[in-house]
């Protein structure tokens, strides 16, 4: 039926408890209708009949769609289309996301697989999509192992369609399948609730693409597992505790070797700067105002995460990149404190800065990657730390300085919005995740709001 023969009426809310917009269309006399949750969705809907009605399409008279509609929903499989995904994805995305966004498109391709003759093992499956299919190049641009190209032509032909999504029990088993780990134990809450946002997001894109009318899993009423936003104060060391593990890692090592040494000043920049580690990793000896007594700065304006060589552009296993959540050129300064300058006045002494001058570096001059100073910290705490401490979550994690410091401050009655300052934070963010951690504000503002009420007596 050609598009002369079609007629398409505007969106029209529904007078019902629940909103919802109709969208109604004439094909060779037959009335077809369809219904939205949204307005926008609706008027996206509309858009796309009136497009293929000016195109000059032919319109099916049982369904009421236009053909490019139709054939796009029976040719498309889940795994065709999480290709097209990334694809679209992967080059405004940070390396750390773009292993997330493929580890979450894996765990969901695996839950939309069917029982297809010649199955592959499933260690095999899912080491061809973390490693070959979901990075780019993709498999059609790359020459594959030759066992790789076999399972992922399996996975091709096996891959569920993307519309089965409408079917809201199966929609609703592959959310239930982010929830597991391989071995069938529950995965972490921020594990899930990353899968499931690339999910969420995915399915927009499929939206954009006309593929669904809405989204198809919006509906679903899943719990979502809870995350945790507040700090343990378990894991908050007091001054005394975090100056003894930092003075511990001068002893991992030897001294000749100085494995722990040229890594003092890393961890006192977390401890003392609330510097995150990829902030400390990028340091520079430019970046930095030492005088010779009294408080120094810190220009904090690039990091150097570790990602892995799979993800980042440059092919390094660190990216090279900004501050966290700022513009690209975005400086921060952060003022540090006498016992920091004298460590790093010090560090610049006997070790100097990398050729890029880099302040830290490995023990072959190599930007310092997480694994490294991790191992280094686990010893450190075992040198400082009596054994329950050890066996405790206390500054289990390098992180935990920069938790340690950020305490600290807020409890030494240092104003919130200057601490969210220094360490690049909201101030909401801030009172939020330390919550916990605070001991003693009210007794800090008494004292305050009393000293205040002396002075007019």
């Amino acid at each position: 039926m050609k598009s002369l023969d079609v007629k398409v009426w505007g969106v029209r809310k529904r007078n019902t408890k629940k909103s919802s917009y109709d969208i109604r269309w004439i094909v060779a006399g037959n009335v077809f209708s369809d219904q939205f949750r949204t307005k926008g969705l609706a008027d996206h809907y509309r858009s796309k009949l009136l497009r293929a009605a000016h195109a000059g399409e032919e319109f099916d008279t049982v369904t009421g769609l236009p053909d490019s509609m139709v054939e796009k929903a029976a040719s498309t499989n889940w795994y065709a289309f999480a290709l097209k995904y990334l694809a679209m994805k992967w080059p405004h995305a940070a390396p750390n996301t773009r292993s997330g966004i493929n580890e979450s498109l894996t765990a969901v391709t695996m839950a939309l697989l069917d029982d297809r003759p010649g199955r592959p093992p499933e260690e095999l499956i899912r080491k061809a999509l973390r490693h070959w299919a979901f990075v780019l190049p993709g498999p059609d641009d790359r020459d594959l192992p030759d066992d790789v190209a076999i399972v992922l032509h399996w996975v091709s032909k096996a891959s569920r369609p993307l519309s089965d999504f409408e079917d809201a029990a199966l929609a609703r088993a592959v959310l239930d399948s982010l929830k597991l780990k391989l071995d069938g134990t529950a995965d972490a809450a921020e594990t899930v609730r990353r899968k499931r946002r690339t999910l969420v997001n995915a399915l927009h894109y499929a939206v954009d693409l006309g593929e669904f009318k809405e989204n198809p899993i919006s509906g679903i009423r899943w719990k979502k597992p809870k995350v945790a936003g507040e700090v343990d104060p378990r894991v908050v060391a007091n001054p005394e505790q975090a100056r003894s593990l930092v003075t511990a890692v001068s002893y991992v090592g030897g001294y000749g070797r100085a494995r722990g040494r040229r890594l003092v000043g890393l961890f006192a920049c977390m401890y003392y700067g609330a510097f995150r580690p990829a902030e400390v990793v990028g340091l520079t000896g430019a970046d930095l105002k030492l005088p010779e007594a009294g408080w120094g700065t810190a220009l904090l304006h690039r990091t150097r995460p570790s990602a892995g060589k799979q993800w980042t552009d440059s092919g390094e296993t660190h990216d090279d990149r900004g501050l966290k959540n700022r513009p690209a050129e975005e400086v921060r300064p952060v003022p540090i404190p006498p016992q920091l300058v004298a460590i790093l006045r010090q560090h610049l002494d006997v070790f100097g800065t990398a050729e890029d001058g880099r302040m830290f570096t490995n023990e072959r001059g190599g930007v310092v990657g997480s694994s490294t100073y991790y191992r280094v910290w686990q010893e450190a705490r075992h040198l400082a730390l009596p054994p329950a401490a050890v066996a405790s979550p206390l500054a289990a994690r390098p992180y935990d300085l920069r938790h340690s410091a950020l305490s600290t401050w807020l409890n030494s009655g240092v104003d919130a919005t200057e601490v969210a300052e220094r360490a690049g934070n909201s101030v909401e963010v801030l009172l939020s995740r330390y919550a916990k951690c605070i001991d003693g504000r009210q007794e800090v503002a008494n004292r305050k709001i009393e000293e205040l009420l002396r002075e007019y007596e």
